[in-house]
C-alpha cells in the first residue's frame, strides 16, 4: 500500500480576510482525498496563535465559549526551522504531536496579508518544506496593486489608468492629491487598498466628497492606496495552473449584483453570478487565455493563480485587472469552477496543486543556495 502523504492545511490568520479563509479551507479539507492524504488542519487564530488539529468550523464558531475552550486546549505549535526537519512542535505541551508533527507538504489557504503576500511563503522556505502555490516573489508582487500594474505594463499588457499614493502623502497634502486625481481621472473612480483582496476596503467615488471618504477608508487597511479610472465594463476571469508548463482554463464572465464586486456581494449576499464558459467568441477567449499566461510568466508565478480582466463596453478594449495568487477555494468560488468547466474536478485539482508543490520543492533542492 502506498503511504499517504501528510498534508497540513493552514488557514485563518490575522488578515481581515480571516473568515473568507475559513470558508475556503473547509472546502479544501472536504475535497482532499482521504484515501491519498492524512489531512491535518492547522488554524491560525486572529491573534496569530497556530493551533494543531483545530478545524475551520471550530475557528468560525470561536465565539461559542465551549468551542473557544476546545481551541485553547488544542496544542499551540510552531515550525521547527533547522534546515532538515519538516515538522511542527507543540509550545504548550511536552508530549509529541501525532506523527511527531512531521508533514510532507503544507497547503496554505490564507487570503490577504500574512498569507497571500509572500510572508508565510518565506517561512515555509526557511523551514525547507514543500508548499502549495506561488513563491515569495510572485506572492508579494501579485499582492501589491501598484507593483502589479507596473509589471503588467512591462509585459505589454494593457491596464486601466491608475494613480497610487502613500499614507504620508495623503496626511501632508490631501487637497493637492484630490486636485491631482481630478486633473488626471474622471468620475467615477475606484479606490482600493494596495495590498488587500476580496474587495475589502474598495470604494466608488462620484464626486470629491465621496473620493475623500473612500480614500480615508482605504487608508485604514493599508499604507498605500490605488485610485483607478472607473469604466463601464464587463468582467472576465481565467484560471492558470502549473509551474513551468502551464495550462489555462476556459474563460468565465463575472456578473455583479451591484455597481461593482464588493465584499458583501461575494461573501454575504452571494449576488455574484458566473457564466462559464463566457459567451464570447472563441478567438476572444483564446486572446484572454494568452494574456493570462503572459501575466503568469511576467510574475514568475508557480502553482496557481486567477487572472481577471475588464472589457470597456464603450469601445470593446480589454484590460488586465489583477492576478490573484491565492484565489477563493470554496465550492462556489470561481477558480475551482473554471477548472471544473475545463474538465478538472475539485479533488483532482487539489491533487495537481500538491504535485506541483513537490515539483517546485525538488527544483529548489537542486540549487546550491538551498544546501
Amino acid at each position: 500500500m502506498v503511504q499517504k502523504k501528510r498534508v497540513g492545511v493552514v488557514f485563518g490568520g490575522r488578515s481581515c480576510e480571516h473568515e473568507v479563509s475559513l470558508a475556503s479551507a473547509a472546502s479544501v479539507v472536504q475535497n482532499l482525498d482521504a484515501q491519498k492524504y492524512d489531512i491535518i488542519p492547522i488554524a491560525i487564530t486572529q491573534e496569530g496563535t497556530w493551533r494543531w488539529g483545530v478545524t475551520p468550523s471550530q475557528l468560525l464558531n470561536a465565539s461559542d465559549p465551549a468551542i473557544a475552550a476546545e481551541i485553547t486546549a488544542a496544542p499551540a505549535v510552531t515550525l521547527v526551522i533547522d534546515g532538515h526537519s519538516k515538522r511542527f512542535i507543540s509550545t504548550n505541551d511536552a508530549s509529541p504531536l501525532p506523527g511527531n508533527g512531521e508533514l510532507d507538504v503544507l497547503f496554505p489557504v490564507l487570503h490577504g496579508p500574512y498569507g497571500e503576500d509572500g510572508t508565510i511563503q518565506g517561512l515555509f522556505e526557511m523551514a525547507n518544506i514543500p508548499y502549495v502555490g506561488c513563491t515569495v516573489l510572485g506572492s508579494a508582487t501579485g499582492m501589491d496593486k501598484e507593483i502589479m500594474k507596473e509589471l503588467f505594463q512591462s509585459a505589454g499588457l494593457p491596464v486601466v489608468k491608475t494613480l497610487n499614493y502613500k499614507l504620508y502623502e495623503w496626511e501632508r497634502a490631501p487637497e493637492r492629491i484630490l486636485d491631482l486625481i481630478e486633473q488626471q481621472l474622471t468620475y467615477p473612480c475606484f479606490v482600493k487598498p494596495a495590498n488587500l483582496g476580496s474587495s475589502v476596503g474598495v470604494g466608488k467615488a462620484l464626486n470629491r466628497e465621496q473620493l475623500t471618504k473612500v480614500i480615508n477608508e482605504a487608508f485604514t487597511y493599508d499604507r498605500k492606496v490605488s485610485v483607478e479610472q472607473g469604466i463601464d465594463c464587463r468582467e472576465f476571469s481565467c484560471a492558470v495552473l502549473g509551474n513551468d508548463e502551464l495550462s489555462a482554463s476556459v474563460v468565465g464572465e463575472i456578473l455583479t449584483g451591484g455597481e461593482f464586486s464588493d465584499y458583501e456581494d461575494k461573501y454575504v449576499n452571494h449576488t455574484i453570478r458566473f457564466v462559464i464558459p463566457a459567451q464570447i467568441p472563441e478567438d476572444t477567449a483564446q486572446m484572454l487565455r494568452g494574456m493570462a499566461l503572459r501575466a503568469y510568466q511576467a510574475f514568475d508565478l508557480k502553482g496557481l493563480t486567477r487572472v481577471d480582466f475588464f472589457q470597456d463596453k464603450a469601445d470593446g478594449q480589454f484590460y488586465i485587472n489583477e492576478v490573484n495568487t491565492l484565489p477563493g477555494f470554496t465550492d462556489q468560488s470561481l477558480y475551482p469552477k473554471l477548472w471544473a468547466a475545463s474538465g478538472l474536478a475539485y479533488p483532482q485539482l487539489l491533487d495537481q496543486l500538491i504535485e506541483l508543490a513537490f515539483q517546485q520543492y525538488e527544483v529548489r533542492q537542486k540549487l546550491r543556495s538551498y544546501r
